[in-house]
């Protein structure tokens, strides 16, 4: 959208002639007119033919288990730039959202510190019905449940009360003025009530070659940020390493809920999203009951247009304040993953520091230089550009690249001790927690088809022998669960073969 044949003429007017420009006197249609309308209906349909045919290339990216293949050779090394860079790089977000009220965004960050970390391990009585037992209360941990909408609910309202007793300024110039929350009643007022978005609202989409190879060099960048919020999530969930299969899995759902939004005209695509996993973090909530239960209630929800304008008007420093504590936590996960790592090699300090500051320096410079890539290829521009801006990108395959050519053991670089911690969770218990990883309902089915074996994103692909479900007792065998009768032994456990001894 920044080539100029898709440069918006309002704004070109706005920036030539101020704020207070006549369009109409330029000969620009009204705003809200039909023509005006077509304007930025034809740029939607463009940024929608994009997306769908990117999209593809990610779904056959994932699917067909090249991203699982080229996770052979991601270590530690190339995990914690990428998804330390996640956070950092969008400090600048953080801080121009607090920066409008810096004192509703640490009221708001203090809020949620208090709750998720101080009063945490509070737990709040609270009336429960259960069947034959009739009311009864039960203590919730609500404080540790529900920390950052708490947070936001009270600092929300403090802005509500101040915007009512013009405590904050009313004038747009002030300092503060952010906070209010009558800036944007409009959105709620002129909403629908109800609306039921459908594919191709906004007319057919249309496809270029210059636009779907730009908005390819956005997906590789998505794709590479998505595989280290897997990392990361898992870690804050406590639960093992996501094996190849989930992976390749994760990345072709991704693309498909990518085609789903570029289908619906959204205007973006979809992707693992670094906010929710610091989120994971701060309420220790990581349950996928919950995951699947609130998508069905954002899809409801979805179609009330009242319920979604009211969310327009929570102040931006209620949102800043959120964000530093949950960029926060992103970035220190990244960095956790170098206690696998052995810091004492200047091997290892030289490729995290590179990979961490050239991660920061390439982006800054472009944005700094928007046209200094020039390869005489519109389209090689695009893709270079993106890719080259993307911070987590720049840094992460730099980090890939020097992990996997400079010499150094496996047991150096961490990635010896990273897969025997997952190898010994897997033995520990018995491939139990990779369970996690299984498709719900239909696994057990999956599992007696022969085929799913050779299919990457299955959870029975190469599926080793410590990793696949006990089989069901035939009564033959010898089984060590500590079940007498059926022949049980214990070889953990020494018994005297008697008849008064039982195990």
């Amino acid at each position: 959208m920044l080539q100029p044949q898709w440069e918006c003429p309002y704004t070109v007017a706005r920036d030539q002639n101020g704020t207070d420009v006549n369009f109409t006197a330029l000969g620009l249609p009204d705003i809200g007119s039909d023509e005006h309308r077509e304007m930025w209906m034809k740029r939607i349909r463009e940024i929608q033919g994009a997306i769908m045919v990117a999209s593809i290339f990610q779904v056959v990216i994932g699917f067909s288990g090249i991203m699982g293949f080229l996770l052979r050779f991601i270590g530690p090394l190339a995990i914690t730039p990428t998804i330390a860079l996640i956070g950092i790089s969008l400090f600048e977000a953080g801080s121009s959202f607090a920066s409008q009220q810096w004192w509703i965004a640490l009221t708001t960050m203090f809020l949620i510190t208090l709750c998720s970390q101080y009063m945490r391990n509070v737990n709040v009585p609270c009336f429960s019905v259960a069947k034959g037992k009739g009311c009864t209360t039960t203590k919730l941990p609500l404080f540790s449940l529900f920390p950052v909408l708490f947070a936001m609910i009270i600092s929300w309202i403090i802005c509500a009360i101040l915007t009512a007793t013009d405590v904050l300024p009313d004038d747009p110039k002030q300092w503060g003025y952010s906070a209010r929350t009558d800036i944007q009643s409009d959105v709620l007022s002129k909403s629908k009530w109800f609306r039921f978005p459908y594919p191709g609202q906004w007319g057919l989409p249309t496809v270029s070659t210059a636009s779907v190879f730009g908005m390819l060099a956005g997906v590789l960048a998505s794709m590479i940020e998505s595989v280290g919020d897997y990392y990361a999530c898992a870690r804050l969930s406590g639960a093992p390493p996501p094996p190849t299969h989930a992976i390749n899995r994760g990345i072709g759902v991704e693309g498909i809920g990518c085609i789903l939004a570029g289908a619906w005209g959204s205007g973006n695509g979809t992707t693992s999203y670094s906010e929710n996993i610091g989120a994971i973090g701060i309420t220790k909530v990581g349950s996928v009951r919950v995951v699947q239960v609130g998508g069905i209630v954002m899809l409801i929800l979805g179609c009330l247009g009242k319920f979604g304008a009211l969310f327009a008007t929570i102040p931006g420093p209620v949102i800043g304040g959120m964000f530093m504590i949950t960029f926060g936590m992103v970035t220190a996960v990244g960095l956790s993953n170098l206690q696998y790592v052995d810091l004492n090699s200047s091997r290892n300090i030289f490729i995290l520091g590179v990979s961490i500051f050239f991660g920061f320096s390439m982006p800054a410079w472009l944005a700094a230089n928007p046209t200094s890539i020039d390869t005489g290829n519109d389209i090689v521009d695009q893709i270079l550009s993106v890719l080259l801006s993307t911070s987590m990108f720049v840094g992460g395959a730099l980090g890939f690249i020097l992990d996997n050519t400079i010499p150094g053991t496996d047991e150096e670089r961490g990635i010896k001790k990273w897969r025997k911690l997952t190898l010994e969770d897997e033995e520990s218990t018995g491939g139990s927690r990779m369970h996690i990883y299984d498709l719900p309902l239909i696994q057990n089915y999956l599992d007696n088809v022969q085929i799913f074996k050779y299919i990457p994103f299955c959870p029975a692909f190469m599926r080793k022998s410590h990793n696949t479900r006990q089989a069901p007792y035939d009564g033959n065998e010898k089984r060590t669960d500590g079940n007498e009768k059926h022949g049980v032994e214990n070889p953990a456990v020494e018994v005297e073969e008697d008849y008064n001894t039982r195990v």
